[in-house]
């Protein structure tokens, strides 16, 4: 038994969607596949996670955490329609390969895609084994293909509709609040004050791009050479200022107190990669864009990042999700908070 999975249905559920040899193209009169094995992934605390295998063929499938979920958040389809979107770009998704928008499947709306070759570096000790030069060639193509992302035309791969840039910013402070009150069980000092602050502050967009909404280094897959094998974990996906993609860098740039050990290490020179700096100006060489600003971004960075850390406190303080690391992700928030506060306060 794998919580938040039902192997029978799901195994009965995607066998039109295998050809029996370990493919993924739709078969018409399919019979029900090999029996489906399941393990959680860990790492991710928000949706959930899961590899699947039939003995021959591996997928990946994701669903909405248990229990508490959030109006605007975890939604399949999104996630699924993007990187859909992508698969013909030079951002490298993994291959979709069917959603499930009926709950009675599994109990919630979930989708499955190809399972790819790669490595998530997310903490010091699976990055120690690069070389300095290797960890800059890493940096600089994960920064490249951010740029790659934020350059591809949304009209042109059908996703003109995919959000509304127009007001993005004063959106992303309202709705990010919003969320906070929802899943609002304790006071954290400075929560309210960080909002008004970035409420106070909002910059003019220079672009509308497609935005990732949590591009960081253990949110791709790593490959042989430092290759980024796929980008993962759309779930925050949209239409908006490529800048909040960038401003989200720094923050994992340098471990926070709380924040270390749990998310992950960071990528900066507390671990050999190349100063955060020379990444941003690599970034507004590549796109043309004026990066000379970037700290109310890196402040909403925080406040996300904080906002999403108490979502997940509360599902584990009411027993509503799985996973290991649940139990301190709570002590994060406080210096999210401090943090986003003092980069406001400490910018030009």
């Amino acid at each position: 038994m794998v919580d938040g999975l039902d192997l029978e249905a799901l195994t009965r559920y995607l066998a039109p969607f295998t050809d029996g040899q370990g493919g993924s193209k739709p078969a018409r009169d399919a019979s029900p596949g090999q029996p489906l094995r399941a393990e959680l992934i860990q790492g991710g605390k928000s949706n959930l996670t899961y590899r699947l295998s039939d003995g021959s063929h591996d997928w990946v499938l994701r669903r909405p955490p248990l229990g508490h979920v959030l109006a605007t958040a975890h939604d399949m389809a999104r996630e699924y329609r993007v990187m859909s979107a992508l698969a013909p770009t030079t951002v490298p998704v993994p291959a979709m390969v069917t959603l499930c928008n009926d709950p009675s499947v599994i109990g919630a709306p979930f989708y499955v895609m190809e399972y790819v070759q790669g490595s998530i570096l997310r903490r010091t000790t699976d990055t120690d084994k690069l070389t300095d030069a290797q960890r800059t060639v890493l940096a600089h193509r994960l920064i490249d293909t951010l740029t790659d992302l934020h350059e591809v035309d949304p009209a042109g791969v059908g996703l003109g509709d995919f959000g509304h840039p127009d007001g993005f910013l004063e959106r992303q402070v309202r709705r990010w609040t919003q969320q906070l009150h929802r899943s609002r069980s304790r006071d954290i000092p400075g929560f309210d004050d960080l909002a008004a602050e970035l409420a106070a502050g909002i910059p003019v967009s220079q672009r509308a791009s497609v935005v990732h909404g949590d591009y960081r280094l253990d949110n791709v897959l790593v490959g042989p050479n430092q290759q980024i094998m796929a980008v993962l974990d759309w779930e925050m996906a949209t239409l908006g200022d490529p800048l909040c993609d960038l401003g989200l860098l720094p923050v994992y740039a340098a471990p926070v107190t709380g924040v270390a050990g749990i998310v992950s290490d960071g990528m900066g020179p507390h671990n050999g990669f190349p100063p955060i700096q020379s990444l941003i100006d690599r970034y507004g060489d590549r796109s043309g864009l004026d990066v000379s600003h970037l700290s109310w971004y890196t402040a909403l960075g925080y406040y996300k990042l904080a906002v999403i850390c108490e979502g997940i406190h509360y599902r584990y303080s009411t027993g509503q999700t799985v996973g290991a690391g649940f139990d301190q992700i709570g002590n994060m928030v406080e210096p999210l908070v401090r943090a986003g506060r003092r980069v406001l306060t400490d910018s030009p």
